[in-house]
């Protein structure tokens, strides 16, 4: 009996060792991605940013704390047009977006994952393919131009294309569906009884949408609009293409220094305060629109 008990109390032991160790166990594929694809290279950007030298002498790493300075008082226009874009594009998205996701979600029906498909179904196309389109679109002789003068929107000398409105257009279009599914999904999990109770106390419907389904679609908002600020401070296509040197974000002054003038440090430098701004204005953002209370 001693025995039996003895192997019994080992048997648990073993079973609890095993709970603990399941999670770490389950982390532990995701962990060693995060560490090979992100720790691992931030590493040796952070160690380039801190270099100095030229590729034809090599690199030699100095703490060379001036990248950062040089990279904020070189590029500060840059950085600020990037965020600027980023912003207005963001806001736009929201507005597009958000009479499309409550559509889908309260009156597509049998139709929605139709409806869905069609959101997504640009992403079937080349990000540069798209962007390509979006100069043909806008080009001097193309449809849109030619109605904006015919209706004198525009001058008869007036364009769209290697503007500022044609960089953020752009960007407005690539991103949407980031903004669109994230809508989508908190809309759609709204009891459909809560609007039905807001009705029988006497709300009108423009009332019951802003005490009641906006605030419950506010996780949506947050979750849209920062899949859809982040990637778009970084773009570069859309002000190359659609773009000149004037409307540059600073993702094209990284990829010219990374590609073209081979400037490594400084390119390092520029990716590091990059991520910073968006950290800032992402913390900024969070605390305004209170994450605690929208995820609680």
């Amino acid at each position: 009996m001693a025995a039996v008990g003895h192997s019994g109390r080992l048997a648990g032991v073993v079973r609890g060792r095993r709970r603990r160790l399941a999670p770490y166990l389950l982390l532990a594929p995701g962990m060693a991605w995060l560490v090979v694809f992100f720790i691992v290279p931030m590493y040796y950007l952070a160690t380039t940013s801190l270099q100095h030298g030229s590729l034809e002498i090599g690199y030699t790493f100095s703490w060379a704390w001036s990248n950062y300075a040089d990279a904020i008082t070189t590029y500060h226009t840059q950085f600020l047009r990037s965020l600027e874009y980023a912003g207005i594009a963001t806001a736009i998205a929201l507005v597009v977006s958000y009479p499309l996701a409550y559509w889908i979600a309260f009156r597509g029906g049998r139709w929605k994952n139709l409806f869905l498909l069609l959101v997504i179904a640009p992403f079937f196309v080349t990000y540069l393919i798209r962007t390509l389109a979006w100069e043909t679109i806008l080009a001097d002789g193309g449809p849109v131009v030619g109605i904006l003068r015919d209706i004198h929107v525009l001058g008869p000398d007036g364009r769209l294309l290697a503007t500022s409105s044609a960089v953020i257009a752009g960007i407005t279009y690539n991103f949407l569906p980031f903004m669109v599914l994230p809508l989508y999904v908190s809309l759609e999990q709204i009891d459909a009884r809560l609007l039905d109770a807001a009705h029988d106390l006497y709300a009108s419907r423009p009332w019951s949408f802003l005490r009641v389904t906006l605030p419950l679609s506010l996780p949506g908002v947050f979750a849209g609009t920062l899949l859809t600020f982040i990637p778009a401070t970084g773009d570069f296509i859309n002000a190359q293409l659609l773009g000149t040197p004037q409307q540059y974000m600073i993702g094209n002054v990284i990829q010219s220094k990374f590609l073209q003038l081979t400037d490594y440090p400084q390119a390092a430098a520029l990716s590091f305060v990059l991520m910073a701004a968006i950290l800032v204005a992402v913390l900024a953002y969070t605390r305004l629109l209170g994450t605690e209370r929208l995820t609680g």
